[in-house]
């Protein structure tokens, strides 16, 4: 995944992690694409590991004079500072299995990513024919594509059943298509004791939680509209101040909790029936599987919107080709070949995390009809979108979560007032 699905693994020391020499290319500075070993990293998490050990295996036998060398990324604060101090040391591996969508444009700044669309012929080509119109929601200010779309994993609203239905809620069909709907419900389940808190999402200041509370609510009320677009941000719109007057309610009646949780803040507060609703992709059934009885509706709006309507959350993470790369023919080549129909498919089947492509339904057809839970999140495929590809995303979204904490999560103060000079911050940063 995600932060949420990460697993702790041991992996190897970062000095291990050398973009690949060959005979046949030295990365002469010539211009000329050469191909021979090359090195990957991919996420620490389990299902994900089992995959691409599969698919290097698969590679390597019938490549045995471009060999892949995979491993976990490394261990550090996170996935993003491993790749930055890397690009820094000039030592990144060919690929990463695991480039945030906002991290990109630094990355690009540091000169640490290839550009995909004139470094190959087929560049273009081959990542747009396979994630049709989705591939330009990761182009970078130039235009240009910097990053493969790899895996999109849609947010749904989860609830618990049994808390659903012990606060006098249909727990086989909950009325949540509105906001005033989730509203109703929240009391219902507070009224009745039935659970803690309605809803219970990463409580912490950290920029990046704004992605389990207002975004995908915001994209779902505004028809998939980023938080920055054309350089201008975009919460203070109707369909925004309509977002945080809900948000704002929730913890002004008691429903969520501005608390950091104790245990795990992604998954913990629903796992542990302490919240009767959270957010998350379809990677929340191995995590809920066997702890509460479960199920997911899209996510409410104002006014309610039918479920192939309705936008969300896409929480990505795509695939970044690293300019140390000596062999970078390899390096797109063995790309191609994790993202065919066959890897692409092994990928949803072992981790239940969708690719990133225009036909995952189809593609998928056997495996939702075995797994119907699927379903509802595979249609959301085309809807799912991801953060803005901008310069200065991180410090433009702290802006925001400090707002948020400070009239959000605190039940009171003026939205209005607040927000607005949030978005006056964000417009004046640079990029």
């Amino acid at each position: 995944m995600t932060a949420l699905a990460a697993l702790s693994v041991a992996v190897l020391p970062l000095a291990a992690c050398g973009s690949g020499g060959s005979d046949e290319g030295t990365g002469d500075g010539s211009g000329e694409l050469t191909s021979g070993p090359i090195d990957i990293w991919y996420s620490t998490n389990e299902q994900e590991i089992a995959w691409g050990d599969q698919v290097v295996e698969a590679w390597n036998t019938d490549h045995p004079d471009e060999e892949v060398t995979a491993q976990a990324i490394p261990a550090g604060s996170s996935s993003e500072d491993v790749i930055a101090a890397s690009i820094t040391a000039g030592n990144t591996p060919c690929l990463v299995f695991n480039t945030a969508p906002s991290a990109v444009p630094a990355f690009q700044k540091q000169g640490g990513l290839v550009d995909l669309s004139t470094t190959f012929e087929d560049g273009e080509e081959y990542v747009t024919g396979r994630s049709g119109d989705a591939a330009d929601g990761f182009r970078s200010a130039d235009g240009d594509l910097y990053q493969i779309p790899w895996k999109t994993n849609p947010f749904m609203l989860y609830y618990n059943k049994d808390v659903f239905e012990n606060a006098g809620l249909d727990p086989e069909s909950p009325k949540l298509e509105t906001y005033d709907d989730v509203l109703a419900a929240a009391k219902a389940i507070k009224d009745s004791g039935s659970a803690d808190f309605a809803i219970y999402p990463p409580a912490t200041a950290d920029y990046t939680n704004v992605n389990f509370d207002f975004y995908p609510f915001f994209l779902a009320n505004s028809d998939g509209t980023q938080l920055i677009e054309d350089g201008k941000s975009t919460f203070t719109s109707p369909e925004g101040m309509e977002t945080l007057e809900f948000w704002q309610t929730l913890y002004a009646e008691g429903y969520s909790s501005a608390e950091a949780y104790s245990g795990d803040m992604w998954a913990g507060p629903f796992a542990d029936g302490v919240a009767a609703m959270g957010v998350a992709g379809p990677w929340g059934k191995a995590q809920f599987d066997g702890k509460v009885e479960f199920g997911v509706v899209p996510l409410p709006t104002v006014d309610g919107k039918a479920a192939d309507a309705t936008s969300t959350f896409a929480d990505s993470k795509n695939i970044g080709l690293y300019t140390a790369c000596e062999n970078k023919q390899t390096a797109w080549d063995f790309a191609k070949f994790a993202t065919n129909d066959d890897n692409d498919l092994a990928l949803l089947e072992g981790t239940g995390q969708f690719p990133t492509r225009t036909d995952a339904s189809e593609l998928a057809a056997d495996f939702l009809a075995e797994n119907p839970f699927f379903e509802p999140f595979a249609a959301a495929v085309p809807l799912a979108v991801d953060v803005p590809t901008v310069d200065g995303l991180a410090e433009k979204m702290q802006v925001f979560r400090d707002a948020w904490s400070g009239t959000v999560q605190s039940g009171s103060g003026d939205l209005n007032s607040t927000f607005d000079q949030a978005a006056t911050t964000v417009d004046g940063l640079s990029g």
